[in-house]
C-alpha cells in the first residue's frame, strides 16, 4: 500500500505543482488519501503545506482566496470551481477548552502536522512524486480495519472532545473495530462530549447511524450516546412485557434500524419511533402497555431535535412520522389520498419503511407484513397518474366563485372550500365545476 499511486484531481494537482514552483512543499492529506486507499471517492481534497498562510495566499493570487481559519494556518482556494482548504504544517499548545489549541506554531516539518492529527487513518499524507507519508501505521491500520488514535489515545481525546465522538462515527461508517486503548479513552473521556457545540455532535451523529456499523455500535457504546441522547439510553433493558414483543425497547430499535434500507429521514425514524415507550408504560394482567407512546415521542422528537440544533424541516418530518408509525393505514384510495395532503410521496414510501422494520423486530409470530405496506406504493402512484386533486389549488372552484355567489370574504369561503376538498377526497363528489358550484349553494343555504 504504500506504493499505491492515488489519481489527483486536476485542480488539487494545479495546487501542489503552484505551490512547489513558489519553492515550497505540499501534499494531499487527511481524508482524502483514507478514503483513495480504500478505493472510496473523496468529496473534498485537504492539502498541507510548509508556506505559511500568508504565502499560500500570494501562490494563489490569481484565484479566490477565503481566509477559513487563518489564525490556525488553514485557507480555502477556488479553483475551476473546486474548493481545496489548504493548512500550513503545525503544532499545537495545550487545549484549554478541549476543543481549541491555546496557540499555533507554524512548522517546517510534515512530521510536526501529522503527529498532531487525530487518527492513524487520517494521518497520512501523499504526493505523486513521493508516495505515502505514514508515520504512524495508517496504512496497516486500514488494512487491519481499526480506528486507533495517533499518540496517547485520552491526550487526543482531552485536546478536543469530539474526537471521540468521531472515533465511533469511523468504526461505524468503515465498519471498523476501535483499538483497545482507544476504545478505553473513549468511555473514559465520554464526559468532554458536554463542552461541544450541539450542531457538531449532531453531524457526527447523523453519519454514525447511516453507516455500515451503526447498530454494533450504538450497542457497544451507549454510554456514549447517552451523553448527548440520555432519552435513548433510557430504553436500554426497558422489558416491554407483551407477547408482541421478544426485545427490550432499546434491542427492538436496533434490530428495526438493522433492517433499515432507507437515508437518514428514515433511519432516524426508526431510531426514534418508539423512543416515548419508557414514559407511559402501563402494567396489567395481560402484560406491559404503551398507550399513547407515539404521542409523547412527537413531544421528545421536538426535544431533542431542538436540542441538537436539528433544522425544523427535518425536526417536522420525524415528529410525522414517529406519529404515524404505529396507526394502520388502509389500502383504500381515499384514505391514502388523506396520507398524500399531510405527507409527501417520498415521506409516505419512508414511513411504509419504519413499517415494515418495526414489523419484522417484534416477536417471530408478529413478522409477517401487512399486505398494504406492499399495495400502498402502488395506490400512490396511481393518484398521482390520475392527477387527483389533494388540495384547495386543484379545486375547479375557488374564492372568486364563493364571493360571486354572495359569500362575503372571510373564514367563511376557506370553510366552504374545505369542506368541498373534502368530498372530492372523499369520493361523495367529482371535482367539477358544476357539481362544485350546487353543492357550494346547498352549503350557502344552509347559512
Amino acid at each position: 500500500m504504500q506504493n499505491f499511486k492515488i489519481k489527483l484531481p486536476s485542480e488539487a494537482e494545479r495546487a501542489l505543482a503552484l505551490l512547489e514552483s513558489a519553492g515550497f512543499e505540499a501534499y494531499v492529506v487527511g481524508g482524502c488519501v483514507r478514503d483513495s486507499l480504500l478505493g472510496k471517492e473523496p468529496n473534498d481534497w485537504d492539502i498541507t503545506t510548509n508556506a505559511t498562510p500568508k504565502q499560500t495566499c500570494a501562490c494563489f493570487a490569481k484565484f479566490r482566496v477565503i481566509q477559513t481559519g487563518i489564525q490556525h494556518g488553514t485557507v480555502t482556494v477556488i479553483i475551476d470551481g473546486t474548493q481545496l482548504e489548504i493548512t500550513t504544517y503545525r503544532c499545537d499548545g495545550a487545549y484549554l477548552d478541549n476543543r481549541h489549541p491555546a496557540q499555533v506554531t507554524f512548522s517546517k516539518r510534515i512530521e510536526d502536522d501529522l503527529s498532531r492529527r487525530d487518527f492513524t487513518v487520517n494521518a497520512m499524507a501523499y504526493h505523486p512524486k513521493r508516495g505515502i507519508v505514514d508515520l504512524f501505521g495508517g496504512c496497516d491500520d486500514l488494512a487491519r480495519g481499526v480506528i486507533r488514535c495517533v499518540g496517547v489515545a485520552k491526550t487526543r481525546f482531552e485536546e478536543d472532545g469530539l474526537r471521540i465522538l468521531r472515533a465511533i462515527r469511523f468504526a461505524s461508517v468503515l465498519d471498523f473495530v476501535i483499538e483497545e486503548h482507544t476504545a478505553k479513552a473513549v468511555h473514559q473521556c465520554r464526559s468532554l462530549l458536554s463542552n461541544i457545540a450541539a450542531e457538531r455532535i449532531r453531524e457526527e451523529f447523523c453519519k454514525l447511524i447511516c453507516g455500515v456499523g451503526a447498530v454494533r455500535i450504538l450497542r457497544d457504546d451507549i454510554d456514549v450516546i447517552e451523553q448527548f441522547l440520555p432519552e435513548l439510553a433510557a430504553c436500554v433493558d426497558f422489558d416491554q412485557n407483551t407477547k408482541y414483543h421478544c426485545y427490550d425497547v432499546f434491542e427492538h430499535t436496533l434490530q428495526a434500524l438493522a433492517l433499515c434500507n432507507g437515508d437518514l429521514v428514515t433511519r432516524l425514524g426508526v431510531l426514534f419511533h418508539d423512543i416515548g415507550k419508557p414514559r407511559c408504560y402501563t402494567e396489567d394482567e395481560n402484560g406491559g402497555h404503551f398507550k399513547g407512546h407515539a404521542h409523547i415521542g412527537v413531544a421528545m422528537v421536538e426535544e431533542i431535535f431542538s436540542r441538537l440544533r436539528f433544522d425544523r424541516a427535518t425536526t417536522e418530518k420525524i415528529k410525522l412520522l414517529v406519529e404515524l408509525h404505529d396507526l394502520p393505514i388502509s389500502p383504500e384510495k381515499k384514505a391514502v389520498k388523506r396520507l398524500m395532503q399531510r405527507l409527501t410521496d417520498e415521506d409516505i414510501f419512508r414511513l411504509l419503511e419504519i413499517k415494515r422494520c418495526d414489523r419484522l423486530a417484534h416477536a417471530e409470530f408478529f413478522r409477517v407484513l401487512p399486505p398494504e405496506l406492499e399495495q400502498i406504493p402502488h395506490l400512490v402512484r396511481e393518484i398521482r397518474e390520475e392527477d387527483a386533486c389533494l388540495s384547495l389549488k386543484k379545486l375547479q372552484i375557488g374564492g372568486d366563485d364563493l364571493i360571486r355567489m354572495g359569500v362575503p370574504a372571510g373564514k367563511r369561503i376557506g370553510t366552504i372550500l374545505q369542506f368541498l376538498l373534502d368530498e372530492v377526497i372523499e369520493e361523495r363528489l367529482p371535482n367539477e365545476r358544476q357539481a362544485l358550484l350546487q353543492a357550494a349553494e346547498e352549503q350557502i343555504k344552509k347559512d
